[in-house]
């Protein structure tokens, strides 16, 4: 890299400042540090007061979720991601696997583009921080920035979130970078590509009688007010079904993750597998479409709570179909995404 240097024709005690370079950020939802109960009552907290994915008033939220949540939530969740942790890197699986994502699109922008472009990963919850990670990449020469959140489909409980976290850290930057930010891609072609080819790879020739597609769910409620997540999770699963070449009736779009007591979007993924057991479909096959990685609401309650109820019910065989995590044609689609964003900012190297 060159080093920094002082302007041209600057005065002798002006400031040295590093080349310009492009960043490219990529964001995921967060992890706790550990699942021990502080570690959890950290992380819960910063998820569970952000106004994006909790909307009541504070003066009623507040006072329950530092009274009754934050004093028994921990336990639970803590318990949970147990189950699921990494030990030998001493992290949850979802970092494990954003920084192998992160990694390999290193690799291939870096093939494309050199050391002109930087490229990171922050978590909206937890560590590493996006003020954290964008003040890095501003003092290492960013000057325009990329940003991409991991979500396929658009809600504001998590893209609007991702990009009101990084508006905040531009905030604190003294010269900001310029910044572009990538739109969901739930319906691209190399996506659902991609979707397709991961059934496949996991089921052979085998077509279960039904591929449940559950997506993260979020209140009825934000649907009504105007958020688009609902229809989008629809097409995908409509797009994926197509790809497939399956007949209607096979893929159903579900819910899961609901918290509190108002109703959320239908139909629960938690009950829709004990019904289909009921009603005789004894293979059935589970994706998550809207997560870029495989985490803890698909290592544990997917594979733990929605499989138990599967079977509980009377089914039989159950297949969980993994996340896109860092197959390459996931980080193809992801370059993609990139290549769109950064025209005119880089060039090849």
């Amino acid at each position: 890299m060159t080093p920094a240097s002082a302007p041209a024709h600057a005065p002798a005690d002006h400031p040295k400042i590093k080349p310009a370079r492009t960043g490219i950020l990529i964001a995921n939802l967060g992890t706790p540090d550990g699942y021990d109960y502080w570690s959890m009552r950290r992380y819960l907290n910063e998820f569970l007061s952000d106004r994006r994915v909790i909307d009541l008033p504070r003066w009623k939220w507040q006072p329950l979720l530092q009274g009754i949540i934050l004093t028994k939530r921990p336990f639970s969740s803590g318990a949970n991601y147990k189950l699921i942790w990494n030990e030998e890197k001493g992290e949850s699986p979802l970092m494990t696997i954003t920084r192998d994502q992160t990694e390999a699109l290193r690799a291939r922008a870096h093939a494309e583009w050199g050391e002109q472009v930087m490229v990171e990963f922050c978590m909206r919850y937890g560590n590493p921080s996006t003020h954290e990670v964008l003040d890095r990449m501003v003092k290492a020469g960013c000057r325009r920035i990329v940003f991409l959140p991991l979500y396929p489909q658009y809600a504001g409980a998590t893209s609007a979130t991702a990009n009101d976290q990084l508006f905040r850290a531009l905030m604190e930057q003294t010269w900001q970078p310029s910044v572009r930010t990538c739109d969901p891609y739930f319906d691209r072609p190399d996506y659902i590509a991609a979707l397709a080819d991961s059934v496949r790879r996991c089921l052979g020739d085998r077509k279960p009688g039904k591929l449940v597609a559950s997506y993260h769910g979020m209140p009825k409620r934000y649907l009504m007010q105007g958020d688009p997540y609902h229809c989008q999770c629809q097409k995908t699963s409509r797009l994926l079904q197509e790809a497939l070449g399956w007949e209607d009736g096979i893929v159903d779009t579900t819910f899961q993750s609901v918290f509190g007591r108002e109703e959320w979007l239908r139909p629960y993924t938690v009950e829709h597998v004990a019904e289909l057991a009921r009603q005789g479909h004894d293979d059935i096959a589970v994706i998550s479409p809207a997560f870029a990685a495989d985490c803890i609401e698909t290592l544990e309650e997917i594979n733990g709570e929605i499989r138990e109820s599967y079977e509980e019910a009377g089914g039989k065989d159950f297949t969980y179909i993994p996340c896109l995590n860092d197959d390459p044609a996931h980080i193809e689609v992801m370059m993609n995404v990139i290549r769109e964003n950064i025209g005119g900012w880089v060039s090849r190297s």
